[in-house]
């Protein structure tokens, strides 16, 4: 169901056909605070428009498989307003963060992801919060599409789901009405660009400003600490990560890893890729970057030291793959994770 509305933002005024129907879902193995912070937003916007006199744009619901949904082992009860099969119109639908392994949790709402596939075929919108993607690939619709998920489950992801395009460097997506967001807090951004899409870009700012969320950020790359997908079963490929882990800091070429495992270089190529979802080339250059990122992180060496340091000669080369894959340069990763020290501590360090 597609809804009608009209934003005239200069005024504050909000036109709107009808409610808009927005269902959280309380999944078991879900996160509760992913839960409670989307009904938070949707229901402090109502509360401000209601505030200026104005019609409340939302219908806010909780939805789950039993009225009493409990968490963490019964530490959290969320009371559900209806049951999903209670449910057949929905303009927005959010699917919370899971917990614990994200595959495994998917799995065990798979009769939501049936409803969810149903809902979408209706014309519904979905939106998935971090982890909650798994869910949302479990139920089909996003074969083909583009999708992030938690920058440390995207190996999962990319094995269980190899028909989505995972883009775990963007914070959010936004693609053919399926909404999906990064790591844990990502989803404050995630909620503030549908708060925007479904309002007006004033109401996200108002939003953004009322929780302190950082507005129009657009990738998680920075976060992302590289682990090489290893759940699988070629014996030869796992210790070729570990050989390419080992020896980081040399010059590593393909045919010099090819060679030291006596396979040809075409069957190396095509064997290491199946099981890592990564060229051999990019392996490298991964476990370099993430190397680099750590000497930024804690130690004092200049850039260009540590990029000779990790086996490379090429400056600007380097630069530009230090950017492609974190989102930023070298210096302004340096200046984002390395904490100075006040100015007190360097006159007592210096007498």
């Amino acid at each position: 169901m597609r809804h009608c509305y009209k934003g005239i933002c200069d005024n504050w005024f909000l036109y709107i056909c009808f409610m808009i129907h927005v269902s959280v879902l309380a999944l078991r193995n879900a996160v509760p605070g992913s839960i409670t912070d989307s009904v938070d937003v949707f229901e402090w916007i109502n509360s401000f428009f209601t505030q200026q006199k104005k019609e409340a744009p939302f219908k806010i619901e909780l939805l789950g498989f039993t009225r009493e949904v409990k968490m963490k082992g019964g530490k959290y009860v969320i009371l559900a307003d209806r049951l999903f099969n209670e449910v057949t119109e929905s303009d927005l639908i959010i699917i919370p963060a899971l917990t614990g392994h994200a595959s495994s949790s998917a799995y065990i709402n798979r009769d939501c992801a049936v409803w969810i596939a149903d809902r979408y075929k209706s014309g519904s919108e979905i939106a998935s919060l971090s982890t909650g993607a798994f869910l949302l690939a479990f139920s089909g619709i996003l074969n083909g599409k583009q999708c992030t998920t938690h920058w440390a489950y995207a190996n999962e992801f990319s094995y269980h789901y190899p028909g989505v395009r995972l883009v775990d460097q963007k914070l959010i997506t936004d693609q053919d009405g399926l909404y999906s967001s990064g790591g844990s807090n990502a989803y404050w951004n995630l909620l503030i660009h549908l708060v925007e899409k479904y309002t007006n870009r004033e109401t996200a700012i108002r939003t953004a400003k009322y929780f302190v969320i950082d507005l129009d950020k657009n990738n998680q790359s920075a976060f992302i600490i590289f682990q090489g997908l290893k759940d699988h079963e070629d014996e030869v490929i796992l210790k070729a990560q570990q050989y390419i882990e080992e020896k980081h800091l040399e010059k590593l070429t393909v045919d010099q890893i090819s060679d030291h495992f006596f396979i040809t270089r075409r069957t190396f190529e095509r064997r290491f890729k199946k099981a890592t979802r990564h060229t051999v080339a990019e392996y490298v250059q991964r476990v370099k970057i993430e190397a680099t990122k750590k000497r930024l992180e804690i130690g004092r060496k200049t850039i260009n030291e540590i990029m000779y340091e990790v086996g490379y000669s090429d400056i600007q080369g380097f630069r530009e793959l230090f950017k492609r894959i974190t989102g930023m340069t070298p210096n302004e990763y340096r200046n984002k994770y390395t904490r100075q020290k006040p100015d007190s501590y360097s006159y007592r360090t210096k007498i």
